[in-house]
């Protein structure tokens, strides 16, 4: 049994990657810069739910119609936040709590164990928000020293500059012209704005510089900043000249450096404890200046203008447009075909901008805060999977090097609860801690790690992938298999309760074999088993037991259901919302064990009684769209620009989250593009499963 299981094993995985050379499509050549241009957005008018960000995949500034963030009270009371983030940047409040405090007992694994799940104490209140993410401030244009009045801006016309990353702001004020280029260095914390206008030569505009003290904690979506409590926080001036401002900024633990640099004259004015003012005297109608926010560990800033910072943004963004994989629809006579390569566009330069720091990115990126500014491991896969997918695979090395560097913690977590290998935790800051809730109950952001390991290595076949990250894949196999429950009555291995299953409806306490959860228990280990056989080493004997003897998809009249201790998914109408998880063995890991037939009746049944109208995410459309695509049907485009809940694009490209307050919600935007790329996998005739030509598909491809 053993022996055969190696050599289908073998056969599995690597003539696999043969197999899909055989069929990969020719590439053509393909004009990026004239499509990724075609798709550049450019406002006419002042439009609050789809202002500019510009960014580096680590620090953001976002932006209204003026080229600064002058209007931020009103776009925020829109429903869109207007910031500057630094990923570094976090802070907690004083408080000294161990995570012990929150725990409760639980019946799990066959013992007692202790989950940090109690939330009615101060203990586990203060340990769910921090630390929490720190926004580092507003820059706002005033007009004769005071806020700009939104109707006093006439002929707008702002445009964002993909290929190159900049933004040109040009629009009346008071009956003058003013044009702004705002730019964000490639490398660098470091904005540059350069300002053209006669205002200038009068002293009528001047640029104004805000702090807060953090933001609202007791909103954990998308909070307003607090602007009260201005004796918590402290702004110093460090130093002061003709042409520069250095300011040191203080929240609770967090210390930074602001630093402004101005060419031309100007006077500096301390407004209140923190704000300042900064207004142009000189004789010419062009005024520059830059802004750096430098943590602790920043080396020390050399002075660089704005003709440079353009120049660094420009490098930056031509080269990732200019590498990697590209796709050309705009030659389809489908009428969909625009809307979707909008949304393929503008995905990619919103998840490039904001989306590649080493500390990985929460769900709202680096335009606002959710969760606390946590990061979600059960969306490590959503966030992560399409770099590797669409041949960038260089930006998915961040969240697998944060596994590597968290293993202590997960190794931990996993002793705690008397499990073997690293159980990774689900709700994250900086330093990798648990945050207590349910979170710790999910369990499906397990095998993530070990999947990205997985599309790393067949993406690129490098040998020194397996060496890099076997303990990983080991350790985290390690914790599943141990969490495995045997079921002595029916003779199989299960996940026992409590799970807080991916469908975020159910009782943890009542929930037992969730379907994704278990099909995806299937593939981390069998993954991680093929890791062992790669590298030589002997296969996990308990680990080939319980998959021999792993429970089964539970299916009820013809049908997949969620969960097979609750398995009422279409019985009763209120299973039927959140995320149709059910469909996701087949859209993420596209499952040989299930019956496509079986799934595919799921997948009509989903369609015509999901209530999309309820509970429903962003990336949820995407998994539809996977799922169609890998079940041979030719709906996926259908399912992935559903006129539906949380599914619409603005302007800017972000997918707002109606329900949670999100604004941003990017694991729509990367599983969208995950998406496509599983559409672009080859059929057994050559063609691509997601874009059947007899419905208008001319697709065009470079990679892939």
């Amino acid at each position: 049994m053993v022996n055969r299981w190696i050599i289908f094993l073998c056969v599995g995985f690597f003539c696999s990657s043969a197999i899909a050379e055989s069929i990969k499509p020719k590439t053509e050549k393909i004009n990026r810069q004239e499509i990724v241009t075609q798709f550049s957005p450019t406002l006419n008018s002042i439009d609050k739910l789809s202002p500019f960000t510009l960014g580096n995949g680590k620090f953001a500034f976002t932006a209204d119609v003026t080229g600064f963030q002058s209007f931020a009270d009103d776009y925020f009371a829109a429903g869109f936040p207007l910031e500057t983030k630094s990923r570094w940047a976090w802070h907690s409040k004083s408080g000294n709590y161990q995570l012990s405090a929150a725990n409760e007992e639980y019946s799990a694994y066959g013992r007692q164990v202790n989950f940090p799940t109690k939330m009615d104490s101060p203990a586990a209140q203060w340990l769910r928000q921090n630390p929490h993410d720190l926004p580092l401030g507003r820059i706002s244009l005033l007009l004769d020293g005071k806020k700009i009045n939104p109707e006093k801006i006439n002929n707008i016309k702002q445009h964002l500059d993909l290929w190159s990353g900049k933004l040109t702001s040009s629009y009346s004020l008071d009956g003058q012209a003013v044009s702004v280029e705002s730019v964000v260095h490639a490398e660098r914390d470091l904005m540059g704005f350069k300002i053209d206008s006669a205002l200038n030569k009068n002293s009528r505009l001047a640029f104004e510089f805000h702090f807060p003290r953090g933001y609202d904690f007791s909103v954990k979506n998308t909070p307003d900043m607090d602007w009260q409590n201005n004796q918590e926080h402290k702004t110093k001036i460090l130093k002061k000249s003709k042409a520069s401002l250095v300011l040191e900024r203080i929240v609770d633990d967090q210390v930074f450096t602001v630093l402004i640099r101005w060419q031309g004259k100007a006077n500096i004015e301390q407004v209140a404890a923190h704000q300042f003012s900064i207004q142009p005297v000189n004789d010419t109608s062009s005024f520059q200046f830059t802004v750096e926010y430098l943590n602790q560990d920043s080396p020390k800033a050399s002075a660089i203008n704005v003709k440079k910072i353009a120049k660094s943004a420009k490098k930056y963004w031509n080269q990732y447009w200019s590498t990697g994989n590209f796709i050309d629809l705009t030659h389809s006579k489908n009428p969909q075909a625009d809307e979707l390569q909008r949304r393929i566009i503008l995905s990619q330069y919103l998840l490039a901008a904001q989306s590649r720091s080493d500390i990985p990115a929460q769900e709202t990126g680096l335009i606002s805060s959710s969760w606390y500014g946590k990061f979600h491991t059960e969306m490590a896969w959503m966030h992560y999977a399409h770099w590797i997918l669409w041949d960038r695979s260089d930006y998915a090395l961040p969240m697998l090097n944060w596994y590597q560097n968290h293993l202590d913690v997960a190794r931990n977590i996993a002793k705690n609860r008397g499990l073997e290998g690293a159980r990774w935790p689900k709700m994250v800051g900086p330093d990798g801690r648990e945050s207590p809730g349910g979170n710790p109950l999910i369990i499906w952001n397990q095998p993530h790690a070990i999947h990205l390991a997985e599309m790393l290595y067949e993406k690129t076949g490098n040998k020194k992938i397996l060496k890099t990250y076997s303990v990983l894949v080991d350790e985290t196999a390690q914790a599943m298999s141990s969490m495995l429950v045997w079921d002595e009555k029916n003779n199989r291995y299960i996940l026992d309760s409590p799970i807080w299953i991916s469908q975020e409806i159910y009782t943890p306490t009542e929930s037992r074999n969730p379907t994704y959860e278990l099909a995806y228990w299937r593939y981390g280990l069998e993954t991680a088993q093929a890791w062992r056989v790669r590298q030589r080493l002997p296969i996990n004997k308990k680990w080939q037991e319980q998959l021999n003897l792993l429970s089964t998809l539970p299916v009820k009249d013809g049908k997949y259901v969620a969960i097979e201790s609750i398995p009422d998914t279409f019985d009763n109408p209120a299973s039927r919302e959140d995320h149709p998880s059910m469909l996701a063995p087949t859209a993420f890991f596209n499952d040989a064990y299930l019956d496509k037939k079986i799934m595919n009746n799921t997948l009509d049944t989903v369609l015509k009684y999901w209530r999309f109208d309820t509970k429903i995410w962003g990336w949820d459309y995407p998994m539809l769209a996977m799922a169609s695509a890998r079940l041979g049907r030719d709906d996926a485009v259908d399912l992935l620009l559903m006129k539906s809940k949380n599914n619409h694009y603005l302007f800017n490209g972000h997918c707002p989250q109606v329900g949670a307050d999100l604004a941003v919600y990017l694991p729509a935007n990367a599983s969208l593009l995950t998406a496509v790329a599983v559409m672009l996998e080859k059929n057994a005739a050559g063609e691509f499963i997601g874009f059947p030509k007899n419905l208008g598909w001319d697709v065009k491809v470079e990679g892939f």
